[in-house]
């Protein structure tokens, strides 16, 4: 039980710290960092793969596996998306 309270009290931690840093983000910041954000996406996507393909794991485990696979790849593209559009904003016409 108290390793259950340990993991909700730092999870609640990191909801609060990551409310507070993006919130103190000016907005002309939000597209640069989440370009940065990709190369994170892409770490989760290479151990989420290496995860889901492991022989002996539990059924649970590849369903999530397989779940973060898919959030984590619609959050590259998505990144490099807004990032194309943002750069073709500052070419010449």
């Amino acid at each position: 039980m108290t390793d259950i309270v340990m993991l909700l009290t730092v999870f609640v931690l990191a909801i609060y710290v990551g409310f507070a840093v993006i919130t103190k983000v000016p907005p002309t910041l939000h597209t640069p960092l989440m370009s940065g954000s990709n190369a994170i996406s892409g770490i989760t996507i290479i151990g989420s793969v290496v995860l889901a393909g492991a022989l002996h794991e539990a059924p649970l485990a590849k369903l999530l596996a397989t779940v973060a696979v898919a959030f984590a790849t619609i959050n590259v593209v998505g990144g490099f998306l807004v990032t194309h559009r943002m750069l073709k904003m500052f070419k010449r016409k």
